[in-house]
């Protein structure tokens, strides 16, 4: 009997080769690897069938998945379809902090176990977080553009211009999984008082306020919560008018968490002195969207999580993931 193989889906992120090598490296993983690449993030990720953020097609990953029971992937779209067209398959490994690009349904309905990377992007997103508060902050992003355009912009010397330090300000962290965590440990070691809002953290660990609470006392409010349907739009107008005038509002999670006609609002009437953003509600951002004319609002394109080391540790906690299959131990990160 032919042995199945197992199908490595990369992209020009998490390499196809960064997959093979990690699995290699990792024990009892000896079988045939075939490989597949996606064209992302060339072309950008989207809606396959019933999934979302997800790259390549279903014809294409239906092709390869033949005779392979094992597949490891960052976005492929393993749909109802696919998983009804691969009837050898039994797990699949999705290199992200959530198997968006997975029917999870489909999967349990077809036998097929399916695993996550959870973790995979906390220390990138944490410092890119910091990073996106400071250029929001000091000015950082704006006096740059304007350098760049030749204009010299001495008023950001102005008082009512100048910038605001992180220590001794209170800063309000929405989330405490792994990224919200570590972004609350490096703001306390630049001098801020941090509050934190998690209805789900452990209290033993850390103590949550109330969202109304950490709005009104904070400076800055970065937030690390997941998308999920509680807190869809939990950032909207009545939330950014109860934050002190003056403040900033940083949103390195998910577009899903904020209504960004009330924050554009709040930046055009001054109530808010800026605004970071690395994610949006429909990406990549349409050339005519309100967010990239508002004033005082700093954006890159959903860049957060990204950094060489992510790719590496994705694709090794992925191999471990088919270790564990192929020695028959139970799975440390199963979605379904």
């Amino acid at each position: 009997m032919t042995e199945h193989a197992i199908l490595a889906v990369g992209d020009d992120f998490v390499r196809t080769g960064l997959f093979v090598a990690a699995l290699r490296a990792e024990a009892g993983v000896d079988r045939q690897i075939r490989e597949l690449r996606l064209p992302w993030p060339g072309v950008p990720w989207g809606k396959v069938g019933e999934v979302h953020e997800a790259a390549g097609d279903e014809e294409t990953l239906i092709a390869a998945l033949s005779g392979v029971d094992i597949a490891v992937t960052h976005l492929a779209p393993f749909t109802e379809r696919v998983f009804a067209a691969a009837p050898d398959l039994r797990l699949v490994v999705v290199s992200r902090g959530g198997p968006v690009n997975v029917n999870l349904e489909a999967a349990a309905r077809h036998g097929v176990a399916v695993c996550y990377a959870p973790g995979r992007n906390a220390v990138a997103t944490a410092e890119y977080a910091i990073g996106l508060i400071l250029a929001t902050l000091r000015n950082i992003a704006r006096s740059h553009a304007a350098l760049s355009a030749g204009d010299w912009a001495g008023d950001y010397f102005d008082y009512d211009n100048a910038g605001l330090e992180i220590e001794g300000s209170t800063v309000g962290v929405v989330g405490h999984g792994a990224i919200g965590a570590k972004v609350a440990r490096i703001l306390a070691a630049f001098g801020a008082e941090v509050l934190v809002h998690d209805p789900y953290a452990d209290p033993s660990t850390v103590d949550s306020v109330p969202l109304a609470e950490l709005l009104a006392r904070s400076r800055v409010v970065t937030l690390h919560a997941r998308a999920t349907p509680e807190t869809e739009g939990m950032i909207g107008a009545k939330e950014l008018s109860a934050m002190p005038r003056g403040s900033v509002l940083v949103n390195c999670a998910r577009g899903s968490l904020v209504d960004h006609d009330a924050l554009c609002d709040a930046l055009d009437a001054g109530h808010l002195s800026g605004a970071g953003l690395d994610v949006y509600p429909e990406e990549p951002v349409t050339a005519g969207s309100r967010l990239l004319r508002t004033p005082n609002l700093v954006t890159t394109p959903h860049i957060a999580g990204c950094s060489k080391e992510v790719a590496e540790k994705a694709a090794r906690i992925c191999a471990a993931e088919v270790g564990r299959h192929l020695r028959g131990e139970a799975l440390a990160n199963r979605a379904a």
